[in-house]
């Protein structure tokens, strides 16, 4: 007698199945087996904004992905994966910008007679990193909007008053420094505002950068198709180029059978306009024989016709007596 396996145990074990088929389907691409391409290193003085799953490009062709970005020390260390592509031992590095609005992806520049070593990182020497305008412009504002510029107006005005006996050279460069200290702090709320929406455009670049990047695919795609179009468009005129060529052709190697033929046509077309008129009085002629002929036969298997003078007329009827006007056998 067998022993029936209990419906909550199955159950469990079909979950457990699930789960751990389901996290081999997302770990698959880091297999070292299976995986799409060999994970290297390569060392940054900065990272630049560039961030994992970023692209890896070769010569402008996406060759892999961006795995990590760590900090070591004092430099930033970035794993990234390549698959299908030859990496050498001299190979430079660099963090390019993307688009407009500051996505980064890592350039690589293969060089070298060996394949590198993944366990060998590309060395300082041979990275670049590019100097990011977006967070540049953060920076600023948060740092402008955190000087107090009354402050430092005040110190300038200070300083200036302490070397007010001072050659006259620079009590006039002081004198500067502290119209500009002025200037900036009049100025403060302006240019606390224009860094502030200079922040503000900046991240809301930022945030649109998804729907640039469609914008930028989309007219990618409207191009090709464009290109497609343009080559139908050649094509059809390169054809009917080609038709006109073998009609021109045909008309020259048939010239002598097609001038008698049209000759003749026209001779037939002179005999029909001279018989014309003839042509027309037949038709005129024809048009009442059609008619009486139709009344003939009109009626069924027999003929329906009138023989008219074959009995002499009958005389009028006149009262009275006539003479004859002859009497047989008298003179």
């Amino acid at each position: 007698m067998t022993k029936r396996r209990s419906p909550a145990v199955a159950g469990a074990l079909g979950i457990l199945v699930v789960v751990l088929a389901t996290l081999s389907a997302l770990s698959l691409d880091s297999l070292p087996i299976v995986g799409a391409g060999a994970t290297y290193k390569a060392q940054f003085s900065e990272a630049a904004g560039l961030k994992p799953s970023n692209e890896v490009r070769i010569a402008g062709v996406k060759v892999g992905t961006v795995t990590s970005v760590d900090l070591e020390g004092d430099r930033v260390v970035v794993g990234f994966r390549v698959g299908d592509a030859w990496v050498g031992d001299q190979t430079s590095a660099s963090i390019q910008i993307k688009t407009i609005l500051g996505q980064k992806y890592l350039a690589l520049d293969p060089r070298g007679s060996d394949t590198l070593d993944p366990s060998d990182q590309i060395p300082l020497e041979r990275t670049t990193a590019p100097y990011d305008v977006i967070e540049a412009f953060s920076s600023a504002a948060e740092t402008v909007s955190e000087i107090d510029t009354e402050q430092l107006a005040a110190s300038m005005q200070t300083l200036s008053e302490a070397f007010s006996e001072t050659p006259g050279d620079i009590r006039a460069s002081l004198d500067g420094v502290s119209r500009l200290s002025e200037t900036i702090a009049s100025r403060d709320q302006q240019l606390q505002a224009l860094f502030r929406a200079t922040g503000q455009t900046s991240q809301i670049l930022a945030d649109r950068n998804e729907e640039f990047t469609r914008l930028i695919r989309d007219a990618g795609t409207l191009l090709n198709e464009l290109n497609t179009r343009q080559q139908a468009i050649h094509q059809l005129l390169t054809g009917t180029q080609r038709l006109s060529q073998q009609l021109t052709a045909l008309v020259r190697e048939n010239e002598e059978q097609i001038g008698p033929a049209l000759a003749q046509l026209n001779g037939v077309v002179g005999i029909l306009n001279e018989n014309n008129a003839e042509l027309d009085k037949a038709m005129k002629l024809y048009e009442p024989f059609v008619r009486l002929y139709t009344n003939v036969v009109g009626n069924g298997r027999w003929f329906d016709q009138v023989v008219v003078n074959v009995l002499p007329p009958g005389l009028p009827d006149i009262p009275g007596y006539r003479e004859p006007v002859r009497t047989l056998g008298v003179n």
